[in-house]
């Protein structure tokens, strides 16, 4: 009988073939596996360059079978001995099993900005994970291991949020400080218990709440450089369908020393730098702690800036109010008060007795002559002189659009054009500011007009290049432009401010904490004889707007499209000093 020689398999491909009978029990399916050199970005927009470590999982048509399922391929980076690299090709395994088994594939991310895009990816990476280690215990050690290390809690970087994100969805005794972190873990379990793990889209509605906050919070994120910091995850390729590349065999799996094709020489931006804006002073504020009761001494910090507007010295047409509009431009009767300063004298009656008819009336009486006796004065109607600064909030938020497409920033800009194109009669001085925060550390407040300064190409080009971005921490620049106001000549002073919500910014989680100080500044001003009012453009304002401004000195406008209209009937019942 012929005995039959049996090849021995050499170390690489045992370790090989333990890997394609793990990802075949695991997966429930077979998995062709392939050495990967190096990974490129042209899967996915999220990385440029992924480390030599990154696993990707491609479903790849199969145009061989009619109607047949994709190609399921993953790369796994090239094997070392070392048991630890080992390690993390079984996680990396398990991983593209879960996906496998629960994801759907090659969703379409065109309506996904690159930070929801990741954030999705997270929360669905979590989810799977979860539902492998469910199904098989024993797998759990493996996943938990290859984990990325815990970030400093002083990093407030994307990818340390992305890491934080990892470790607290996946470890069940993980803990963290940070209330976005812990907001993700409260969503998260509140899914899985009401919907379960299998439900993918409860998850990925949770997923872009999760990135709104993120982006509320001003988190940067750099779509070129960012990669799953978790290195047993893939590229998430699998999950995703871009329109604008499509994934081949060829792009995948590259040699070592090649690199990619450079981009087109049209396809090259020029590299513009941002002028930074201008500072002028800054100042320190106090702020009201409404846990304590107390002003906080120098609490936060103004600065006083221009704006940075490029040299253009034009208006924007997109800023200027249209012929339409301008029918609608503010033209208010002189308003004429009672003003002790204008004295009517010779009066029938009044107040105040006129010495200068009196002395008359004893003359007369002395030459036997009839006198005259209208022997008092009271005050007359002249006109009172006002000021009247216009306080412009453009945080993040007015940015986004409204139903008719519309931004406020926008809105703001034109009622603004409105104001000083119209040359209110009653308002001696006008000034037009702004002001945003990042923290109490940096609240910037702008001066687009001050008071006295005519309007110019200067001023409108700086109003045109003015941008929203920050928070809205409203107390400090109440306070500032209570300041201004209070150093304008004797007469009417009046603050409006134009908004499009409550108080806020990223460094205070308690919703009324701001609100109360903001309340605060107002019963400041007005013991300065500044009167406050605002003009909220928010539906919902009737919740904080009138604890903070009073009932009588508020209006609120439903829609951004409703701002020059209100703005027109609130300027003119300030003129007429009601």
């Amino acid at each position: 009988m012929k005995q039959q020689v049996i090849p021995l398999l050499d170390e690489d491909s045992r370790h090989w073939q333990r890997l394609s009978l793990l990802a075949t029990a695991l997966a429930r399916r077979t998995l062709e596996m392939l050495p990967l050199q190096r990974a490129t970005s042209t899967a996915s927009p999220l990385i440029a360059r992924a480390p030599a470590t990154r696993a990707v999982l491609a479903a790849l048509p199969n145009p061989s079978k009619h109607n047949a399922l994709p190609a399921r391929r993953l790369l796994l980076p090239a094997t070392t001995s070392d048991t630890q690299s080992f390690a993390l090709q079984r996680a990396m395994l398990v991983h593209a099993a879960a996906h496998l088994r629960h994801s759907p594939a090659a969703q379409d991310s065109t309506r996904l900005k690159p930070m929801g895009l990741a954030i999705v990816s997270a929360i669905e990476d979590a989810r799977v994970d979860l539902l492998i280690c469910r199904d098989h215990p024993g797998v759990q050690p493996w996943l938990h291991s290859a984990l990325a290390a815990r970030p400093d809690d002083l990093d407030l970087t994307f990818s340390a949020f992305m890491a934080r994100l990892d470790r607290i969805l996946l470890l069940p005794n993980s803990q963290d400080g940070n209330h976005w972190v812990n907001k993700a873990r409260e969503l998260f379990e509140h899914a899985a218990q009401e919907h379960g793990l299998e439900d993918y889209d409860a998850f990925r509605a949770l997923a872009s709440l999760l990135a709104n906050d993120l982006g509320q919070m001003r988190v940067r994120m750099d779509p070129q450089h960012y990669a799953v910091p978790s290195p047993y995850r893939d590229d998430n390729s699998y999950l995703w369908q871009h329109p604008e590349s499509e994934t081949t065999e060829e792009s995948l799996v590259l040699p070592e020393n090649s690199t990619a094709p450079p981009p087109p020489a049209s396809e090259k931006q020029p590299n513009i730098e941002p002028q930074p804006d201008m500072e002028l002073a800054r100042y320190h504020y106090p702020e009201w702690d409404r846990h304590s009761q107390r002003l906080k001494a120098d609490w936060c910090t103004l600065i006083d800036r221009l704006p940075a507007w490029q040299g253009v010295m034009t208006e924007a047409p997109a800023n200027k109010p249209s012929p339409r509009q301008r029918l609608t431009l503010l033209r208010l009767p002189q308003v004429r008060q009672l003003d002790r300063r204008n004295r009517l004298r010779r009066q029938w009656e009044g107040d105040d007795l006129d010495l200068n008819a009196a002395v008359e009336v004893l003359v007369d009486r002395r030459l036997g002559l009839r006198p005259d006796p209208r022997l008092f004065m009271r005050p007359g109607k002249g006109p009172k002189p006002a000021s009247l600064l216009i306080l412009l909030d453009v945080s993040e938020s007015v940015n986004d659009p409204a139903a008719d497409g519309s931004r406020l920033l926008d809105m703001e800009k034109q009622a603004a054009l409105l104001l000083v194109e119209s040359r209110v009669q009653g308002v001696d001085r006008l000034a037009i500011h702004a002001f945003s925060s990042n923290t109490r550390a940096e609240v910037n407040y702008y001066r687009l007009l001050d008071f006295g300064q005519r309007w110019n190409p200067v001023a409108a080009a700086m109003l045109h290049a003015l941008p929203g971005r920050y928070s809205t921490r409203m107390g400090a620049a109440l306070r500032h432009a209570s300041r201004l106001l209070q150093s304008e000549p004797e007469g009417q002073r009046t603050l409006l401010l134009i908004t499009d919500g409550a108080p806020s910014d990223i460094d205070v989680h308690d919703s009324r904490y701001l609100i109360e100080d903001a309340r605060q500044a107002v019963q400041q001003a007005r013991l300065m004889d500044v009167r406050l009012t605002c003009l909220a453009v928010d539906g919902k304002a009737d919740a904080w707007v009138q604890h903070i401004f009073g009932w009588r000195n508020f209006s609120i406008a439903e829609q951004s499209g409703q701002l020059p209209q209100r703005l027109t009937q609130m300027s003119a019942r300030l003129a007429s000093g009601r």
